[in-house]
C-alpha cells in the first residue's frame, strides 16, 4: 500500500536553490552589470544574482548587502568582492571587482569631458531626470530587499527606525549605524534564545 504523498511545498526565499559560476561567470555577469548600471546598480545587481543568474537567494543577498552596506567603499563593489570572494576566494574578488569598474570607469572619464564642455541647462535637466530614475530603482530595491524579513517583527522595527533616523531626523549614517546595528544584534540574540 502506497503512502500518500503531500505536495511539494514551494521553496522560501531563503532555501531556493543556488548555481555555482565559475570565474569566467562572475567577470562576465560584472562586467555587463557595471556597462549598464547607469544611476544605481545595485537593483540591477539584485535582478543578476538573484532573479537571472541564481548565485545567491534573497536571503543570502540580503545578508550580503547588509554586510557590504557596514563596510567603507561603495556598496556594490563591496558586494562584488563578496561574491566573488564567496564562490572562487581571491582569484574570483579580483575578477569581479576588475569587471564591474573598467567599463563605468571609461564612461566617467568620457561624460565629465563633455559636461566640461558642454555643461547648460539641458545637460542640467537630463542628470535631474538620471537622479529620478535612480531613486525610483532604489525603492524598487528596497522593497525586493524587503521581503527576507517580512515575518521578522524585531527586524521591520529596526529597519523602520533607520528610516526615521536617516530620512526623517537626517541624523547622521555612522552614529546612527553605531547604535542600531549593536542594537539590532543584541535584540536578535535575545529574541532567538
Amino acid at each position: 500500500m502506497l503512502a500518500p504523498t503531500l505536495p511539494a511545498a514551494s521553496p522560501s526565499p531563503s532555501t531556493e536553490a543556488t548555481v555555482t559560476p565559475t570565474v569566467m561567470d562572475l567577470f562576465l555577469g560584472f562586467l555587463g552589470l557595471g556597462m549598464i548600471g547607469f544611476g544605481g546598480v545595485l537593483p540591477l545587481a539584485h535582478r543578476l544574482v538573484v532573479e537571472k543568474k541564481h548565485w545567491l537567494n534573497e536571503a543570502e543577498f540580503t545578508d550580503l548587502l547588509g554586510l557590504c552596506q557596514f563596510l567603507p567603499g561603495g556598496n556594490i563593489l563591496n558586494l562584488a568582492v563578496a561574491i566573488g570572494m564567496k564562490f572562487h576566494g581571491p582569484r574570483g574578488a579580483m575578477a569581479s571587482l576588475f569587471a564591474i569598474i573598467a567599463a563605468p570607469s571609461a564612461v566617467v572619464i568620457a561624460l565629465g569631458s563633455i559636461y566640461t564642455r558642454f555643461n547648460g541647462p539641458h545637460l542640467q535637466h537630463m542628470f535631474a531626470g538620471l537622479a529620478a530614475a535612480a531613486a525610483g530603482l532604489l525603492i524598487s530595491t528596497a522593497l525586493k530587499i524587503a521581503v527576507p524579513i517580512r515575518r521578522k517583527p524585531i527586524a521591520i522595527l529596526i529597519a523602520c527606525l533607520f528610516f526615521v533616523a536617516i530620512a526623517v531626523l537626517r541624523l547622521p549614517l555612522l552614529p546612527t549605524m553605531a547604535v542600531l546595528i549593536p542594537l539590532s544584534m543584541a535584540v536578535t540574540w535575545r529574541a532567538a534564545r
